[in-house]
């Protein structure tokens, strides 16, 4: 099971998620794939993804679930992926969201649904809560662009160490590579073989 965390002010609307949906259905395995529309705050987002887990996993090993976490949604899977004893890959994944988006206080809204929610210092703290120490790399592939606009590459190269990990110089946040990367997410995940 291929389970998409979206990032922050996203949605499984989003492009990344979309071509992850669309690849897992043309190869026949889109009943593996989904993308759960994720609460603003810490603690549902995590009730939401756990009850997609359960859901989806219904009689087999939790850790058979690989998840695909964006930013913000590498942040939850990472803290998931140590929980539940599965993998995940994380594109350009959030590390400590409890300080780097205490710029973002007020109002926020979705980018794709255009819901309108105030971001407090309760989120704050909800992430501050889900912050994993360490980590055990052999459960992750980290995906990574030096052009990330948003957030600090290296940060997550030094947290995510020993992982299996790929660079690329220049990009963007959205991670402009993504579709470079389809065959070896796929494959990471036992769901296809890396070409």
């Amino acid at each position: 099971m291929l389970i998409y965390l979206h990032g922050f002010n996203s949605s499984p609307a989003s492009h990344k998620a979309q071509v992850m949906k669309a690849t897992m259905e043309s190869r026949g395995q889109g009943h593996l794939y989904a993308c759960p529309a994720l609460p603003d705050t810490p603690h549902e987002a995590i009730r939401v993804i756990e009850a997609v887990v359960e859901e989806n996993s219904a009689g087999r090993d939790p850790r058979t679930v690989t998840f695909i976490g964006s930013s913000l949604g590498g942040f939850y899977a990472t803290y998931l992926a140590e929980k539940l004893g599965c993998r995940a890959v994380l594109i350009n994944p959030a590390i400590t969201p409890h300080i780097g988006l205490e710029t973002y206080l007020g109002t926020q809204k979705n980018l794709h649904t255009g819901q309108l929610y105030e971001l407090t210092h309760a989120h704050l703290d909800g992430w501050r809560a889900l912050v994993v120490e360490r980590i055990d790399p052999e459960r992750y592939l980290l995906l990574l662009e030096t052009g990330d606009e948003v957030l600090d590459w290296r940060v997550a190269a030094r947290k995510y160490e020993g992982a299996r990990t790929v660079i690329r110089d220049g990009g963007d946040h959205s991670l402009q590579s993504y579709a470079e990367h389809l065959e070896r997410i796929l494959a990471f995940a036992g769901l296809g073989v890396c070409r």
